[in-house]
């Protein structure tokens, strides 16, 4: 390989989806590869592209006026085609449902009725498969830098430890009006890049 550094690109798929979500961009997998392919530049060798998701949440739940079951369909097949993509690997977490909220602040004496309220979903195991493969490169030396796409503090801890162990760590930044990375993400990075949208 030569002077080509040995790269992997780890991605949030829910940080950038709400970035996208910002700017109006439709979020489909020709935008999630023409963004990640950006993200390298030309003495980077691509290893591997880990990309972090959960599927939509599938499953009945009770709506919060009437009590009546409502069901959240999805299909997975987005991932499962992402997965095929050249040198994209996929790791799933999982999304659970957490309750209700109202879309707007309740006005006194009004009658709420299901419509009135939006379902809320949390994701869950993401932070941590990043975190567990972060801390397997480190452990193997299977790349000499890894550049991640997140806006999440938890991701710290892993970040020191690849540094300790050798590899560079380097963040990505998005244009305004993405959100601006916390100071104290970019003080246990080695470098920031800011990559425009493709």
């Amino acid at each position: 390989m030569g002077a080509f550094m040995k790269t992997a690109l780890l991605v949030d798929g829910g940080y950038i989806r709400a970035c996208a979500t910002k700017i109006k961009k439709t979020y489909d997998n020709q935008l999630i590869d023409d963004f990640c392919n950006s993200c390298f530049v030309k003495e980077e060798y691509l290893f591997r592209i880990l990309y972090y998701d959960s599927p939509q949440y599938k499953g009945t739940v009770n709506k919060p006026v009437s009590g009546d079951p409502t069901n959240f369909s999805s299909s997975d097949k987005w991932l499962r085609d992402l997965a095929k993509l050249e040198r994209f690997a996929v790791r799933r977490g999982t999304l659970g449902f957490r309750g209700w909220r109202p879309r707007s602040t309740p006005i006194k004496g009004k009658a709420m009725k299901d419509e009135d309220f939006s379902p809320i979903f949390e994701q869950k195991g993401v932070d941590m498969r990043i975190g567990l493969d972060i801390a397997t490169f480190s452990e193997r030396q299977s790349a000499e830098r890894i550049i991640v796409v997140s806006g999440d503090t938890d991701m710290i801890p892993a970040m020191k430890q690849a540094r300790k162990s050798g590899i560079e760590v380097g963040l990505v930044q998005l244009p305004k009006p993405a959100y601006e990375l916390h100071d104290t993400l970019k003080a246990h990075a080695d470098f920031v890049r800011h990559i425009k949208w493709p």
